[in-house]
């Protein structure tokens, strides 16, 4: 644990400066593919290609998300012999070791393998067959915050949705300076952090627990909203913190399930609803919401890290490129 932080770290700097860069990416046109697209990733990678897969099925064509290492390893159980399956791997370095496995195991079974990365120059970019290549902010470090940003933008372009960089930059952007200031004063007393996001926002639910988990060394969860209810539950109390993305389609047991877990001594952050501090989110489609309100999660994950003197840049057993011998 470090006291000694930096008045503007780069993790910092890589937050509130990515927001040029999302209207610099260059747009993308959807992927058609016939039969299934696996996405694949580590990490929040991995969690991006959630948000990226329900995105494709929303938008019509079959998608579904899975881990690098279960890919390579446990195919069979996440689709038949007989489907017709394309790959989206999803790497910000491009050298993941579970991601470039399954990008060469796939390619060896004849499938087209689509690529989405920060580095041009990578595995991932040389050996896919179609590469979607941005790259993050020069100061980003091990803690992934920019390129998540990026990669996701383009992903959801990938998938078809209307994605307009200067205007989800904007709001993004927005949210970031008004309510960032104000995430501090919820806080004092809480160690135990829950994140809750439905459909298109789970795998940003997941993504905002490992930010703030790996910046401040804390105890997160992530959870669908409602299911939540069925168990885990029982840890709230007075230490608890939860983070809610509202999606728009269940916004309102979703206020429900706020109200409960703040008579059970739960602070809520309400992002896009009601909560002890509770964020506007005027963007109606779930995934370009997640996108906008992604900057804020990372930001929280910062601020939790700052007020425990914890230095985010160098996160504890973590390495900015996972590789496995």
């Amino acid at each position: 644990m470090s006291h000694n932080i930096s008045p503007m770290s780069n993790v910092e700097r890589s937050i509130l400066e990515q927001f040029p860069l999302w209207q610099q990416a260059e747009p993308v046109p959807p992927y058609r593919f016939g039969g299934r697209l696996v996405a694949v990733g580590c990490g929040t990678s991995y969690y991006l290609a959630q948000t990226m897969a329900a995105t494709f099925n929303r938008q019509g064509q079959a998608a579904l998300a899975v881990p690098g290492n279960e890919w390579v390893r446990h195919q069979q159980v996440y689709v038949t012999r007989q489907e017709k399956v394309s790959l989206l791997a999803v790497s910000r370095s491009g050298e993941s070791t579970e991601t470039v496995q399954a990008l060469r195991a796939s390619r060896e079974a004849g499938l087209h393998v689509v690529g989405v990365t920060c580095e041009q120059s990578s595995t991932l970019a040389r050996e896919a067959d179609t590469v979607v290549s941005t790259p993050t902010h020069p100061a980003e470090g091990i803690v992934m915050t920019a390129s998540a940003s990026l990669m996701l933008l383009q992903g959801l372009r990938l998938a078809g949705l209307a994605v307009d960089g200067n205007a989800l930059a904007a709001s993004a952007e927005q949210l970031l300076h008004e309510y960032g200031p104000r995430l501090d004063a919820l806080l004092p007393g809480r160690t135990h952090f829950v994140f809750l996001g439905a459909a298109e926002l789970h795998g940003l639910a997941q993504e905002g627990a490992l930010k703030l988990q790996e910046m401040s060394l804390s105890f997160t969860q992530a959870y669908h909203p409602l299911e939540y209810r069925h168990g885990p539950v029982s840890l709230v109390d007075q230490k608890t913190l939860v983070a809610l993305l509202y999606h728009p389609d269940t916004a309102g047991e979703e206020a429900q399930l706020a109200r409960e877990l703040q008579d059970k001594g739960a602070r809520v952050l309400g992002l896009g609803g009601p909560g002890d501090l509770s964020v506007p989110l005027e963007e109606e489609d779930a995934a370009r919401r997640g996108l906008t309100v992604l900057p804020l999660l990372q930001w929280f994950g910062q601020r939790v890290a700052r007020s425990k003197g914890i230095d985010s840049e160098q996160p504890r057993h973590l390495t900015k490129v996972v590789s496995l011998a």
